[in-house]
């Protein structure tokens, strides 16, 4: 499996597999002995690369709240305990969110301050720069998370936009008393992985939330941090 699109379907069927409750040994064991190598390989092709540690964030999650719900009562323990076999490695859903998809970017830095101290894992296999999109991809369990989609190297970028433009269109509200636009807080706690307060309205503008030169004052809808386990947008074959 050293071809960078059969380890985007492996992390597809992965997910597939935790969505309908199929035994799941099997993918976990060829992802913990897979060799760097493959990852190297995968990294070479960026769309495949995405693809892949999408899906394998969102089955992770999952599967952790399947097998171990109360795991999600601590939030630190449930996103930074190592726990996520991988061609040798232990990582964190942190590790793949922060370090890998978003390119060494600090957790709580706001999009502007890199990840201290990277491992060299990290280092060899993130991504080259963050795609904000991301943002509407992950699913970490949460009420106010976007659902959950299998992603596909072919494909991924038009994919990342049905679910961006999806999502930001279902979560957007325009008081137009005010002018005031409520959107997710996905854009204040990684702000600098948009652009900052210009970047913002260029997305939204991008995603049709506003019209071309709109703007209106953003306000941040509160993260609903409630349990929602499967929230699948589609079937996942």
């Amino acid at each position: 499996m050293s071809d960078p699109h059969d380890l985007a379907k492996l992390s597809h069927e992965f997910l597939a597999a935790v969505k309908h409750g199929d035994a799941t040994d099997a993918y976990r064991s060829t992802i913990a002995e897979m060799t760097e190598s493959r990852l190297t390989a995968l990294g070479e092709n960026e769309d495949a690369a995405t693809a892949f540690w999408l899906n394998l964030y969102n089955a992770f999650v999952q599967y952790d709240l399947e097998r171990d719900p109360s795991l999600y009562e601590s939030k630190r323990r449930f996103f930074g305990e190592d726990r996520i076999d991988i061609a040798g490695a232990v990582l964190s859903l942190d590790d793949i969110e922060h370090g890998i998809l978003r390119s060494s970017k600090w957790k709580y830095g706001l999009g502007y301050i890199p990840r201290p101290f990277p491992s060299d894992f990290e280092r060899s296999h993130r991504l080259p720069e963050v795609d904000p999109r991301i943002h509407f991809a992950l699913n970490c369990g949460a009420e106010s998370c976007p659902p959950i989609v299998a992603y596909t190297a072919s494909d991924i970028d038009s994919e990342l936009e049905t679910s961006t433009r999806s999502f930001l269109q279902q979560s957007s509200t325009y008081h137009s008393e005010d002018d005031e636009l409520w959107v997710t807080r996905l854009f204040l706690y990684y702000r600098g992985d948009f652009g900052g307060r210009s970047g913002i309205y260029e997305f939204l503008e991008r995603y049709d939330v506003i019209e071309a030169e709109a703007r209106p004052r953003v306000r941040y809808e509160q993260y609903d941090w409630t349990l929602h386990k499967g929230m699948y947008r589609e079937q996942i074959d």
